[in-house]
């Protein structure tokens, strides 16, 4: 597994480095092949420590934020809401991890989730506006979310709420 960590007006040392590769490598890589990419990303405020874990393995992508005053426990509390995630959609995922990861037992606490159910269809014409009007129109609207057209670039876009009060921009790449 390869582990990039990144940190925002903070220093970090060579230990937690160390700690967090072998924390990922000890709990990932019974999940994970050669080829995947961690990346964590910590910020400070005042005392506060905010970390965003992201893996990266074969088109899928886990994510996970924690925000704690330490940073060993806001990485372990990132680490197991990603297991928690794979063990969710164990059967979606498991094609694409090591089969083997599975066969260990795990206890019971999460409830395994076998299907998805589409309650709403809703069909709606993407006007072009701006990024500005995009988060206007959600506030005004009061979603989290908004799907538009860009109206510079031309392509389907989708402004979010984070949980922080700011937006987030969800832009299309071509692979």
């Amino acid at each position: 597994m390869n582990v990039t960590i990144s940190a925002k007006k903070m220093n970090l040392g060579e230990s937690f480095a160390d700690y967090a590769d072998k924390k990922l490598s000890n709990k990932l890589n019974r999940f994970f092949g050669e080829g995947t990419e961690a990346k964590i990303t910590i910020s400070a405020i005042r005392d506060i420590i905010t970390l965003e874990l992201t893996v990266k393995h074969d088109n899928l992508i886990f994510r996970a934020e924690q925000t704690a005053a330490e940073k060993t426990d806001a990485l372990d509390a990132c680490i197991d809401r990603i297991v928690r995630q794979i063990r969710k959609n164990k059967t979606k995922v498991e094609k694409r991890l090591h089969s083997s990861a599975f066969n260990e037992a795990y206890g019971d606490e999460i409830e395994e989730q076998t299907e998805f159910r589409v309650v709403r269809k809703k069909q709606f014409v993407l006007r072009p506006m701006t990024v500005e009007e995009a988060i206007l129109q959600m506030n005004m609207l009061g979603h989290t979310f908004f799907m538009f057209k860009n109206g510079g670039t031309g392509e389907t876009n989708v402004v979010y709420k984070r949980d922080d009060g700011n937006y987030s921009l969800l832009e299309p790449v071509k692979d």
